[in-house]
């Protein structure tokens, strides 16, 4: 991720729903070295900060709802949640939490794109978002996994206003020049129940090791670790309650 602080269009947060929150805080500690607090707020639901230093850098929750899944969730820069949520809807997506005021922080929505992958609006206020991206640790890129790549693009770039760098298989997105992210088209391979989903990548100083890490406190590698062509060395994961990650080489951004 060229983007080095929040920007209106680009992701902003990433936070994980996880239906054991102790058990995940103490996974991504391990694994990332983060120092969780918890919203004492009884309103705030056990919502818990992850900081790397001073800086906030995700969060991590309990699940709200019976429906909703164990996932990462990223989260995209927005001036008027509300106008934003109407450009979903024009666009062709559809918003399953319209958006609502989270205390005096900012305003928060839910949402899906055409193809069915959720992800969400922040309208900042006093929180403006991740305080550190692409440092060890920290989130580096979002990658949209969807078996309608065509709509995809025409539902993104109408929304937020990205630019698309199609490149051979992968497609890029980006604000200004800046790219932030890219696209997977899923294939006969992806198994038909694993639904379109963003993946947010975090940044780290060895891969390998991250990988042999997350094996080891009860994690799952999904995709061992591997150099791309004329990019970095990457791994996806899976961690003990079920929730989906990546990682790449720190310093390896394009």
């Amino acid at each position: 991720m060229k983007l080095d602080a929040p920007v209106t269009g680009g992701p902003c947060w990433t936070e994980l729903g996880t239906s054991d929150l102790e058990a995940a805080k103490r996974f991504y500690t391990e694994l990332f070295g983060w120092r969780t607090e918890t919203d004492p707020r009884q309103e705030a639901g056990g919502y818990s900060i992850a900081h790397l230093g001073d800086a906030a850098v995700a969060a991590l929750a309990p699940l709200y709802q019976e429906s909703q899944p164990v996932a990462w969730n990223v989260s995209f820069a927005v001036s008027d949640a509300d106008a934003s949520a109407g450009a979903v809807w024009a666009a062709g997506g559809t918003v399953v939490m319209e958006p609502v005021d989270v205390f005096d922080i900012g305003r928060f929505a839910v949402a899906f794109d055409p193809g069915g992958a959720a992800f969400q609006l922040w309208q900042a206020r006093s929180f403006p978002g991740a305080g550190l991206f692409n440092a060890p640790g920290a989130l580096g890129w979002v990658e949209l996994l969807t078996r309608v790549p065509e709509q995809a693009k025409a539902f993104y770039t109408a929304v937020f206003g990205w630019s698309v760098s199609a490149g051979g298989q992968y497609t890029q997105w980006g604000i200004d020049g800046a790219d932030f992210g890219g696209m997977i088209t899923m294939d006969d391979k992806f198994p038909h129940e694993v639904p379109s989903h963003w993946l947010p990548y975090f940044a780290v100083e060895d891969v390998d090791d991250t990988a042999r890490v997350a094996a080891g406190a009860g994690g799952t590698l999904l995709m061992e670790p591997t150099t791309v062509p004329e990019g970095p060395r990457i791994a996806v994961l899976r961690d003990p309650q079920g929730a989906v990650f990546g990682v790449y080489l720190a310093g390896a951004e394009g």
